[in-house]
């Protein structure tokens, strides 16, 4: 295992760090300011990374996505968190999960997802069930050749932006409150089926989060994805790519709030000297660059294990856990060294901050990931 990049990947990383740079660093302001992407940049972001082959790269290539594995797409993605979460995720890498999709699913949904087409979402929180989804009272009830959902989701990412849902729902009873959790492709415009924007969040403004509503909700049954009461586990396929995926988006934007502290520190003078010769502010610096820089290696050490089939839910759970505390810690001393400044709207660095919170708490909070981590190590020895 060595991380040495060869010409093609460092090629890749060039060129996204390039369109990151050119194509969406400059809108940034306008999103921060209004909460909105219009609609015409969405496409037109959308239409370049298409046309520069950076669209769909995690599908594979017979089926017209990029082909790439998992260590190639973490490469990407880290040059992609640089840039604010709304813009960079127009740039879309679909769901995992759509790799499940069969008959009549694939060219109704994989395929013009892949194309740019169609536009995926993920359903899975409920107001009662977050970090516990075996709780989740969204039923999805057989009816012959349908299903009939009941129920509410909430915390949907970009749900306003797709024009289906992968829908995480109960179809069982496992005793004690558990539930069977079944996937299906849900189309927007399904009759009983509302969907509203949420409260607003601090975190990652243009990124919009939504609430779900089925109000008998009826789906044909071919629209089922995957195995009857087998969506747990297609879950965990998009839980440990997501969470590799907050990891390196982390680490990227880690790297670059550490790049503008840094010529800060080098420039700004108090008592006569640039306040990166003080102890207090180039400790700071040198503690940003290790954290960043360990992340980073957790982070590609799961993503090259994914790659060879040997990923455990220990490997994501420590990267997602650790780059996201690192990132936190990161524009915390980036704020400290930029002082009065660091807090002011003329800055990034109060937006980076911000837009760090919900690392954290999104995708399995610290916690869980402290969980699952544990509960590995425990278990070997009857724990």
């Amino acid at each position: 295992m060595h991380f040495a990049l060869t010409h093609e990947q460092e090629m890749l990383t060039q060129t996204v760090r390039k369109f990151a740079e050119t194509e969406l660093y400059p809108h940034e302001d306008l999103v921060e300011k209004t909460d909105e992407i219009p609609a015409d940049l969405v496409t037109e972001i959308r239409r370049k990374a298409i046309a520069l082959g950076l669209y769909a790269v995690n599908m594979p290539a017979e089926l017209g996505g990029g082909g790439l594995g998992t260590f190639d797409t973490t490469l990407m993605e880290r040059e992609l968190g640089r840039a604010g979460y709304g813009l960079q995720m127009l740039v879309a890498r679909p769901s995992n999960i759509l790799r499940g999709c069969t008959g009549s699913q694939i060219e109704d949904y994989l395929l013009p997802t892949i194309r740019g087409e169609r536009h995926d979402c993920l359903a899975m929180t409920e107001p009662d069930a977050g970090s516990d989804v075996r709780s989740m009272r969204t039923f999805a009830q057989a009816a012959g050749g349908d299903f009939i959902i009941n129920g509410t989701k909430h915390f949907i990412s970009h749900a306003d932006m797709a024009d289906y849902v992968i829908l995480c729902a109960a179809t069982g009873d496992l005793g004690s409150g558990r539930k069977s959790i079944s996937c299906f492709l849900v189309d927007f415009d399904t009759p009983g089926l509302e969907r509203r924007r949420g409260p607003k969040c601090v975190s990652h403004r243009g990124y919009h989060q939504c609430e779900l509503v089925f109000d008998n909700c009826r789906i044909p049954a071919r629209n089922l994805l995957g195995d009857l009461d087998g969506g747990f586990d297609l879950m965990g396929q998009w839980l440990g790519s997501t969470r590799l995926q907050v990891a390196t988006t982390s680490v990227g934007r880690g790297y670059r709030v550490l790049e503008m502290a840094t010529q800060w520190a080098a420039t700004r003078k108090q008592f006569g000297q640039t306040i990166g010769k003080f102890q207090g502010t180039g400790f700071k610096l040198a503690d940003m660059k290790t954290e960043l820089e360990a992340a980073e290696l957790l982070t590609l050490r799961a993503a090259w294990k994914d790659d060879q089939g040997t990923m455990t839910d220990t490997d994501a759970a420590m990267a997602k856990l650790f780059a996201s505390e690192a990132l936190a810690r990161a524009t915390d001393n980036a704020l400290q060294i930029f002082g009065g400044m660091g807090l002011m709207d003329e800055l990034p660095i109060e937006r980076f901050w911000r837009d760090a919170r919900v690392e954290r708490i999104w995708d399995g909070t610290s916690e869980i990931q402290r969980h699952i981590i544990s509960r590995a190590l425990l278990r070997p020895h009857g724990g």
